[in-house]
């Protein structure tokens, strides 16, 4: 009986002075394993008498009993400490102020054409859009453009198929508004257009804004108003004067470039003139009864101009340090 109360009280004190859960498994085979003191002496209750059986045995599980109880005890007190020192690692403080959550913002480029759609609504134009992969047909020839045009050739356009490619203009859009809806016509048409070309002042795929008006008495001097108009409220400068010089544009007729005063000279922003008869006709508009401008613009380039950047290519470098100071 003194041997197991001894056991007893050792097996209490070594799983108290234990910290560590796996240390406590390795401490429990002293006792309870198949080489155990207390499995030995399970093993001898067979050398006793019938008599002294029963008591010794029953007395062995009472000790067994507690050792399991205490065992079970000092591995719930483990688990409770380390679940303490985790929450503890882990505290929040809730009395802190909230950190709030990145929000994203609008590319300098989009937030251009938002811009360049908003003032042109006002100005009663509405917006039509059409397939970046576009016919031949739409593209070039119902523009006007003849077969051996240099724009045809593909060191300036991306060739799909010999039938189609990739829009290099916005004008197929006009066509296309022109063929589905009979005159008023007042529409931008922006978008993606790509021509083979990349420097710091192109990309081979870039943003136009184009502007179509159509009606019976429509004429330069209307186109005139509406691009000042426009370039004044978009730079916020009534100051800002705009000029035409003669040009030429398989699509109208007669074909202007337009400059715009920048610093201390004169700025290339587009080009327009008014709508060929040629178009008119490939679209069934009768041309003696109509007239209509039509116009180009660059939103890259505006966006250049705008907000200060000398490098087309900065806008499609995904560079979050560049595109950060836009929002």
């Amino acid at each position: 009986m003194q041997e197991l109360q001894q056991i007893l009280d050792q097996a209490l004190q070594q799983f108290a002075a234990i910290s560590d859960e796996a240390e406590l498994e390795q401490v429990k085979a002293k006792y309870l394993g198949k080489e155990g003191s207390l499995t030995a002496l399970l093993k001898g209750l067979g050398k006793l008498s019938a008599e002294e059986r029963p008591a010794a045995g029953a007395r062995i599980n009472q000790v067994k009993q507690g050792i399991e109880a205490a065992l079970q005890q000092r591995r719930d007190a483990l688990q409770q400490s380390k679940l303490a020192q985790k929450l503890a690692a882990e505290a929040l403080d809730v009395t802190l102020p909230g950190r709030g959550l990145g929000s994203g913002g609008l590319h300098p480029v989009t937030r251009t054409l938002e811009r360049i759609e908003q003032l042109f609504h006002s100005l009663g134009f509405a917006t039509a859009s059409g397939p970046e992969i576009e016919r031949d047909f739409y593209n070039f020839t119902a523009l006007n453009i003849p077969e051996n045009h240099p724009a045809r050739a593909m060191h300036d356009t991306f060739y799909i198929d010999p039938q189609h490619v990739l829009r290099t203009h916005t004008s197929p859009v006009q066509v296309r508004y022109m063929e589905a809806n009979q005159p008023p016509l007042k529409i931008i048409s922006p978008g993606r257009v790509y021509r083979f070309d990349s420097d710091a002042t192109h990309s081979p795929m870039f943003h136009q804004v184009e502007g179509l008006w159509v009606d019976e008495e429509i004429s330069f001097a209307n186109l005139k108003g509406v691009v000042q108009d426009f370039l004044q409220r978009f730079f916020e400068r009534d100051d800002l004067r705009v000029r035409f010089r003669p040009s030429f544009f398989p699509f109208t007729e007669p074909s202007a470039e337009m400059d715009m005063s920048w610093k201390d000279g004169w700025l290339e922003i587009g080009g327009c003139g008014m709508v060929h008869p040629n178009v008119l006709k490939h679209v069934n508009i009768d041309s003696e009864k109509y007239l209509g401008f039509a116009f180009g613009l660059g939103v890259e380039r505006l966006a250049m101009l705008r907000y200060g950047v000398s490098d087309l290519r900065q806008f499609y470098e995904s560079d979050l340090r560049f595109l950060k100071q836009f929002n």
